[in-house]
């Protein structure tokens, strides 16, 4: 995975496409790791997992959406978890309620770190344990996500891989 060194406009991103979907970092685009089995095995677990509760947890759920974290930054995460009650933008301007990046063996954590403190800055609460520029083990494998009444939960989502 290597991101191109050609600076573009965030307009000229937006009329691109992409596939699988590239990101836009700090004006730049770059590719993302996708397609390969577990990453997408792990992405329909997830993505399932959350549709059972979203109605009654007041939550969408998306696969693969762009949400722009910063002005010149539009992210691409696995899945997009997203409070109900606010209004359906094309791309994401707001703080989703959580964000699940799967990762991949062309994933580097350097890449990771960049992007989660991009959604920390955006106003993402991190529970996948990135605080101030530090990645720390998870410490539980199942909890509620703040801001909705939905709950994370590894082993269950794990179950639903087929």
């Amino acid at each position: 995975m290597a991101a191109t060194t050609v600076s573009v406009s965030v307009e000229e991103y937006l009329r691109s496409s992409f596939d699988p979907d590239a990101e836009f970092i700090d004006g730049q685009i770059e590719e993302r790791a996708a397609g390969e089995y577990d990453h997408s095995a792990w992405q329909a677990a997830a993505c399932a997992w959350f549709h059972l509760q979203a109605k009654s947890a007041g939550i969408r759920v998306l696969p693969s959406l762009r949400v722009q974290v910063e002005a010149n930054s539009i992210l691409v995460p696995d899945v997009t978890i997203l409070d109900r009650s606010r209004p359906i933008e094309q791309i994401i301007t707001y703080p989703p309620v959580a964000v699940i990046e799967i990762l991949s063996p062309a994933d580097t954590l350097k890449r990771l770190m960049k992007k989660c403190g991009k959604y920390e800055g955006m106003g993402v609460r991190t529970k996948y344990r990135y605080a101030a520029g530090k990645l720390e083990p998870l410490e539980a494998r199942a909890f509620d996500l703040a801001g909705s009444s939905a709950r994370f939960d590894l082993d269950e989502i794990e179950k639903l891989i087929d």
